[in-house]
Order: C-alpha cells, then sequence, then structure tokens
C-alpha cells in the first residue's frame, strides 16, 4: 500500500496509475453505496433498453435528474472530502477541477466482452492521441462499492504510444479485436474501500465480472482545456456550495466555466 503524496505521485509519474488498499472505511463506502443505488436504480429504469442491450457505464451521477438535493450534497461532499482530495492534489497541484461523474457495471449480456482504450481515443484522430498523451492528462479515481475484477492497465502508456501488439489490438487491426488479451496489461483486482487512481489517457479496460459497481470521479488540472466537457448540470448550484465542506474543486471548474 502506498501511503506518501510522495509515493502516489512518483508512482503516477512513472507508472500512470496507484493503488491505495482499504482507503476508506466500511460506513463510508456504505454510505456512498446508498446513494449511488439511487441513481443507479432510477438510470436503469429510464434507459431499460439500451441497459439489457449493450450498457456497461453511465454518468452524469451527481446531476439534478435522478438524485434529490440531499443525496447530491452528499456526493459532493464525497468527491471533495479530505480524503479524495489529499489524493487529487497529490497528482494535480495546480487548481484541480471536477470534470464528471461515471459508474461501471456489468453488462446485461454475458457475452459482452472487456475492451482495451485510450479514453482520448474518442474525442481524437490518431495525430490527436499522440499530442493529448503528452500534454495534461485527466484523473480517473475508481471506487469500487463492492469487491470486484478491477481494471487491466498497460503501465507507461499515460506517456507513450502504442507498440504494434497494443496498437493492433486497440485499433482493431490485422484480424485483433479490442478484447483480445495484452501481454504488457496488468491486472489489478479491487476491493470495496479500495481506491485506484490512473490516466484516463492510458490504454486501459475494465474487468466485467462479480458485483462490478465502481464510482469514478474525474478530474483535470485547471490548465487543461477541458471546461467545455462538463455538463452545467453535474455541478453545484449557489444554495449547495454553502453546504459543501470544501468547495474549491467545484469551484474552480465554475470559475474556468464562467471565464470562456
Amino acid at each position: 500500500m502506498l501511503k506518501s503524496s510522495g509515493q502516489w505521485q512518483r508512482n503516477y509519474e512513472e507508472q500512470g496509475f496507484f493503488v491505495v488498499r482499504n482507503y476508506f472505511s466500511v460506513a463510508e463506502i456504505a454510505e456512498l453505496r446508498a446513494v449511488v443505488l439511487k441513481f443507479h436504480q432510477l438510470w436503469q429504469q429510464d434507459n431499460a433498453t439500451f441497459y439489457q442491450e449493450e450498457a456497461f457505464n453511465s454518468s452524469l451521477i451527481t446531476g439534478s435528474e435522478y438524485l434529490a438535493s440531499d443525496d447530491r450534497i452528499a456526493l459532493f461532499n464525497f468527491i471533495s472530502s479530505k480524503k479524495v482530495m489529499h489524493i487529487v492534489e497529490s497528482v494535480i497541484a495546480n487548481k484541480p477541477a471536477f470534470m464528471n461523474t461515471q459508474l461501471f457495471f456489468n453488462p446485461v449480456n454475458p457475452a459482452q466482452k472487456d475492451f482495451w482504450h485510450r479514453d482520448c481515443q474518442y474525442d481524437h484522430d490518431l495525430a490527436g492521441q499522440k499530442l493529448a498523451i503528452q500534454q495534461t492528462q485527466v484523473l480517473h479515481l475508481r471506487v469500487p462499492l463492492f469487491d470486484e475484477l478491477g481494471m487491466e492497465l498497460v503501465p507507461e502508456t499515460h506517456k507513450r504510444w502504442d507498440n504494434e501488439e497494443e496498437f493492433n489490438v486497440r485499433q482493431e487491426e490485422k484480424g485483433k479485436l479490442s478484447s483480445d488479451d495484452l501481454s504488457t496489461g496488468k491486472k489489478i483486482s479491487l476491493a470495496a474501500g479500495d481506491l485506484l487512481v490512473f490516466s484516463a489517457d492510458m490504454i486501459h479496460r475494465g474487468l466485467y465480472g462479480l458485483d462490478r459497481l465502481a464510482l469514478d470521479i474525474l478530474v483535470f488540472d485547471s490548465a487543461g482545456d477541458f471546461a467545455d466537457y462538463v455538463d452545467d448540470d453535474c455541478l453545484p448550484d449557489n444554495s449547495m456550495l454553502d453546504k459543501i465542506a470544501d468547495p474549491r474543486l467545484f469551484m474552480n471548474t465554475l470559475n474556468l466555466k464562467s471565464a470562456t
């Protein structure tokens, strides 16, 4: 278990990720799980066909569509808690800003396979992806709500481009599939209470199975040009800011959006 912010920062810089075991208490996870399950159940009902056919994640957990104000405030307070901010600021010292939340679960279809990707591939062509991994990156903080198989990551790909094997699998070239195994992959099992921090732009995939339900908190450096990616509805309004113990993470985003 990595215990100091210096170790966390070094591991992130070198490998693109780090894990902190048993970081959250049973009570903290139980409280978080109760709120997230409210969202998940309502989201499933509202997206029944999509959920049954292909879904493996949802987003905007902190938005107003499925959660009441008190539950949203509870989420905002968890996301900006001392424990979470200690981790965030060990990696992003310069005004870290909140981007979004995502919830990852098992697809209903047992034949659906997990797949390798970089998050930036959904916004950029290959040239843009090569630039993205050299510039300001988005941080994922994964909080598993139940014990799960976890993630598989390719260390150091937050800073380096794909090798031939990785490229062919991720891009499904030369007869390869994005669900094929990679010799460079590193599996990281996760239990409720653990925290996995990783770069969104490194090569990674979630591992389906067990009772997978994981909340991802996405954070970016204010120097990065990501404010336009943030949905206004997933941010706290003025009345909520007064009820958040440390609203800096959200204020940094609000300030960036007001400046654009």
